[in-house]
């Protein structure tokens, strides 16, 4: 996987110096490039030489002189330029593994790489973190990392992931923090296998860590009907009770889910800290409908206009709220419909998991000028369903016209679109 070029940012350097989509980067400084993290570090110079193979298999070499911080302006098609390192374990609650055949490729890939981890903030088990990883990540000061923890008993963790090295866990966060090296955790609850005692023993065992820790999300295991084995989905009870013992230590959060499930409030935006682990859904709905609070809605539209809400279980009532003040606004008539997973299964409730079919059966006989759904739904930077259907697709079967919002903790986009019809 070389530093293939993707795109090139308008009027950056790399422009003036006429790199394009295709193009490869074979060096910069005669050092060769494993990743991001290596161009990042080459770049930060006032001088460089960059070595390049154009798409016509023409090798040039650059000389340029910039800014010390400069960014050269170049969009590579993957964070890494050797391979992506593969996970190595076969966790008992790996969404992965219970996937069935026709999604996207892409859905399939199991990385455990701790230079996507820093770059991109995915999770790792640091169960094939090696010793020269550990060097380049004590030499390069890299971090803060998001690591998959679960639990931090040696012997329940190896049964949970399934590799011997996962019962090293608590050396490698001690590392860690002998090394002022910063990292997220996360914690996949499984009932019947990491909660109760469990948890609370985990917990205690990263609180002993102190600020080398900055979060711990605790979010629920999935749970789907693809699913051949002894895991069950997190109940009323287990919720209460993970709530419960989460709330008493610092810089833990449970993800709006636990909430949901117990029948609480979703707690203010000081319980979530920096939202650290937004994107695992610690504190979505919160930050949903404070910035909601913000914004300033018109009076009155042009004409009138009927906008539905298309979004997961989860979700729904943050939208609801949402959707009766929105209501208020004369000529706007805006209505909520959660999608109900008949693909997944009645336990999964997340807004990333919908497919076409699903959305199309909740949403083709109610009437609307605009269907509203948020980015999540697609894959990144297009308009495909994981299901591998596209938006077009679903606009034939629909008849509908959608709305994708791309920024799915405001309300900006829907308030500014609205403004516009005022």
């Amino acid at each position: 996987m070389p530093a293939i070029v993707s795109k090139v940012i308008e009027g950056s350097i790399a422009e003036e110096l006429e790199i394009q989509a295709g193009d490869e980067i074979l060096s910069i400084d005669n050092s060769k490039m494993l990743d991001m993290i290596d161009y990042n570090f080459l770049c930060k110079s006032d001088f460089l030489t960059i070595e390049i193979k154009k798409t016509s298999g023409e090798i040039e070499e650059i000389e340029l002189e910039k800014d010390y911080d400069e960014d050269l302006g170049i969009v590579f098609e993957s964070a890494v330029f050797d391979r992506v390192r593969p996970c190595l374990n076969h966790c008992i609650f790996c969404f992965v593994d219970q996937q069935p055949k026709g999604l996207r490729e892409t859905l399939y890939i199991k990385d455990d790489d701790y230079r996507l981890s820093y770059l991109q903030g995915t999770y790792i088990t640091l169960t094939n973190l090696r010793e020269d990883d550990k060097e380049r990540i004590k030499r390069m000061h890299l971090g803060p990392f998001y690591a998959s923890v679960h639990t931090t008993n040696p012997e329940l963790r190896v049964k949970m992931l399934k590799n011997p090295n996962a019962a090293k866990i608590m050396d490698n966060l001690k590392w860690f923090r002998k090394n002022k090296i910063p990292f997220h955790a996360q914690i996949v609850l499984c009932p019947g296998f990491n909660d109760g005692a469990e948890l609370e023993r985990t917990l205690s065992d990263l609180a002993s860590l102190k600020n080398t820790v900055l979060s711990v999300a605790i979010v629920p295991v999935g749970v789907t009907q693809f699913r051949k084995g002894e895991l069950v989905q997190v109940d009323k009870k287990a919720a209460i009770e993970t709530l419960d013992i989460a709330s008493k230590f610092k810089r833990v959060c449970c993800s709006d889910e636990f909430f949901l499930l117990a029948g609480r409030e979703i707690p203010p935006a000081k319980y979530y800290g920096s939202f650290g682990q937004l994107e695992d859904g610690v504190g979505a709905i919160r930050l949903l409908l404070d910035d909601f609070k913000t914004q300033k809605l018109p009076e009155s539209l042009n004409s009138p206009l009927k906008l539905l809400f298309a979004t997961s279980y989860a979700a729904y009532d943050a939208l609801k709220i949402i959707s009766e003040k929105l209501n208020k606004v004369k000529n706007l008539e805006t209505l909520v419909k959660p999608i109900k997973s008949n693909y997944w299964g009645q336990n999964i409730t997340v807004a990333g998991l919908i497919t076409t079919d699903d959305l199309i059966n909740a949403i083709k006989d109610i009437d609307a000028d605009i269907v509203v759904i948020p980015s999540i739904m697609l894959k990144p930077y297009s308009e495909d369903f994981l299901d591998g259907r596209n938006l077009d697709y679903v606009r034939k079967k629909t008849n509908k016209e959608f709305f994708v919002v791309k920024d799915i903790y405001s309300m900006k986009e829907i308030v500014d679109f609205l403004s516009c019809r005022a």
